[in-house]
This record gives C-alpha cells, sequence and structure tokens, in this order.
C-alpha cells in the first residue's frame, strides 16, 4: 500500500516553478492562452449577429398617389430595411426566389381610397419562409412601420392607449452586448478544457507523467502544482478578453472586476479539473482534444445558453443543462456585465460551478492514485 505523504508547501512551490516554466518554453500553450482567444473573441463579436439590419427587402407600390409615396419613403428610411421599389410585383419576385431579397411589401391601388372613406387598408407582406427568423423580423418590423406611419400622419386621432416600451440592461437591444459576455465564457471552456487536458495528456503520452509521480512529491501537490499555474493563466486570459470587450466592442462593465475575477475563478475549477480527467483517462493528446471538443467546447456552444435560449429547449434537454459548467458561466458573466453585482443572482451560479468543480477535481484525484498505484 502507498504511504500518504505530508503536503509539503516547498514542494507545491517547485512544481509550480516547474510548471510555469514549461508552459513559457511551450509556443503551443501561449498560442491557445493568448492568440486564440481574441480570434474567437474577433469571431464571434463581428461574425456572429442576431441584430436585424438593412434587410433587403422590395416596396411595390401600385399607385402613385401621395399615401402611398409617403409609406415607401417610410420603409426607405427605416434603417431595418435596404428597400428595392418597384410598380409590379414581379419585378421583385425574382430577387426573392434567388434569395437577393428576404421579402416584399405591396401597397395597393386602393390603398388611398380606403384611408379617405375610413376603411382599414390593406398592406400585403411576402417573406422568405426559407429563413423564419428572418421572416418574422420583416412581418413584425413591417407591421411596426405601417403602425408608426398611420400615427403620425397629420389629422391621424390620437391613440386611445400611448405604449411606451423601456428595455432594461441593453437599451439599444444590442445582441453584441449579450454575446459577447457568452462569448468569453466559450473561450475559457477552450482555454481551461482544452489547454490542460492537452498538457497533461502530453505528460502521459511521454512518459514524464510517471515520471513526477514516483518522485516525493503527494498526488495532490502534483495536480494543484500542474494546475495553478493554468489557473492563473485563465485569470489572465478572461482580464484579456473583458478589456477587449470594453474597450473594442463597447461592452459595459457595470459591475466590478474583484466579481468578475471571482467568478471566472469559479469557473475554472470544473474547466480545469474537467480537462484533468479527460488527460487523465485518455493519455493521450489526439484523443484528449477529441473529449475535451465533445464534452467541453460543444455542450458550452450548444446548452449554455450562449446561442440559444434554454427555455424554449425539450425538458430533457433542459435537464442535461444543467450539468453544463458554462450555462452557469454564461449567466454569470452576463449579469455582471449588463446589470452588475447582483449577488442574489450571482451566488448560485457561482456555488453551483464550485460544486460540478469539486466532482471533477475529486474523480481525477482517483484516478491519477489508481495510475500511481498500478
Amino acid at each position: 500500500m502507498t504511504p500518504v505523504r505530508r503536503f509539503d508547501p516547498g514542494r507545491l512551490a517547485a512544481l509550480i516553478v516547474k510548471e510555469s516554466l514549461q508552459i513559457l518554453r511551450d509556443p503551443s500553450a501561449i498560442l491557445i492562452a493568448f492568440v486564440l482567444p481574441v480570434v474567437m473573441l474577433f469571431l464571434y463579436a463581428d461574425a456572429v449577429s442576431l441584430d436585424i439590419r438593412r434587410v433587403p427587402v422590395g416596396v411595390v407600390a401600385e399607385t402613385d398617389d401621395a399615401a402611398a409615396r409617403s409609406l415607401a419613403a417610410a420603409f426607405a428610411g427605416s434603417r431595418y430595411f435596404t428597400v428595392t421599389p418597384a410598380r409590379d410585383r414581379r419585378d421583385v419576385e425574382a430577387g426573392v426566389v434567388a434569395g437577393r431579397l428576404r421579402g416584399y411589401v405591396v401597397i395597393p391601388q386602393d390603398f388611398t381610397r380606403r384611408l379617405q372613406t375610413g376603411e382599414t387598408p390593406l398592406v400585403q407582406v411576402i417573406t422568405d419562409g426559407s429563413q423564419p427568423n428572418t421572416a418574422s423580423f420583416v412581418a413584425n418590423y413591417t407591421l411596426g412601420l405601417v403602425a408608426a406611419w398611420q400615427a403620425g400622419r397629420e389629422g391621424a386621432a390620437a391613440p386611445a392607449v400611448s405604449l411606451v416600451s423601456r428595455f432594461w440592461f441593453n437599451a439599444e437591444l444590442e445582441s453584441r452586448r449579450a454575446l459577447v459576455p457568452g462569448a468569453i465564457a466559450i473561450v475559457m471552456t477552450m482555454i481551461g478544457t482544452l489547454l490542460t487536458a492537452l498538457v497533461v495528456a502530453r505528460e502521459w503520452e511521454r512518459g514524464t507523467m510517471e515520471a513526477i509521480l514516483s518522485t516525493p512529491a503527494s498526488v495532490t501537490e502534483i495536480l494543484v502544482g500542474k494546475l495553478l499555474p493554468y489557473f492563473a493563466l485563465g485569470l489572465m486570459t478572461t482580464t484579456g478578453c473583458a478589456l477587449l470587450a470594453i474597450y473594442v466592442f463597447d461592452v459595459p462593465l457595470r459591475g466590478s472586476w474583484g466579481t468578475l475575477l471571482a467568478l471566472t475563478a469559479a469557473f475554472l475549477v470544473p474547466a480545469l479539473g474537467q480537462g484533468l480527467l479527460i488527460s487523465a483517462i485518455a493519455r493521450n493528446q489526439f484523443v484528449a482534444a477529441q473529449v475535451a471538443l465533445l464534452t467541453g467546447f460543444l455542450p458550452a456552444f450548444m446548452l449554455s445558453g450562449f446561442l440559444f435560449e434554454i427555455a424554449s429547449m425539450p425538458w430533457p434537454i433542459r435537464m442535461l443543462t444543467n450539468l453544463v459548467p458554462a450555462r452557469y458561466f454564461v449567466s454569470a458573466l452576463q449579469t455582471v456585465f449588463l446589470a452588475g453585482d447582483v449577488w442574489r443572482v450571482l451566488l448560485p451560479d457561482l456555488l453551483v460551478m464550485l460544486a460540478i468543480g469539486s466532482v471533477f477535481f475529486i474523480i481525477a484525484r482517483l484516478r491519477t492514485a489508481k495510475s500511481l498505484d498500478s
């Protein structure tokens, strides 16, 4: 039976220094830790957008009277549409079929007559249903624009009820302000899980892990000494990503830096623990990378609420999201960036991340100790 070794801070410090030097000498680790996050953040912030801006549509005015021209001008002046004017719907139908237009609006010949006689004027909206979200946006924006145009006409009756909307936390409704904090969580999942899995698996692959395990250092000292430098690396990467979010992508940080780093530290526990567990089981860089992508990156991307609303998912998938640490980090980052230090919201996320991380570390510790005994 292997005797229990006393925890020695001196040995731990030596292991941390050794691991830090190894990171500095490894170009791939620096690349993954500093270059990959910047590239991914720019991709997510610029390429991924849920905002509808300048949707190409056709506006078919079948009559040339003043009211029809005014409504067509309202469409042309909207920031949501790029308008192709036409007098006949056949002129724009080919554009919809070819995908150049996302739909078209028809202002019929009897539009003005209906307005003058007090009848409800009819405006037809045809949208490209092959892209359901865009089609829905075009239809809804068209309804809103026609209603606003009608309310603004001279002599129009004042509405009986005035509806005033306010949007908390993201008044401009810019999707980037919600996506960039979530993107930091996806980036940190990649950094924490993939980097740890690769580096430790490399040790197993080259046989140097067995050499370290044969030294007087205990398994706990080895694991802690190996992970602490990556923990510090993760905090530095998050700081760099947050600076990019604030000063490049104009996302406000309404909470404090202390809270942001505390949440990051809590998330790094399950991220690094998962990477350590993967490397302890896989012991091969290629397999470790594949497992890290399948169990770390993909669940974080698909099931964390970064892109898709968790509340809209089927209940078995919703239950599954409870096991994804990135789900809690995405929520916590969006809260600290857009709302501030709301601890009654942040604390449950922080505690769940620590709990999931503890499970990963316990399993990785047992697995590594078993390897030492064998």
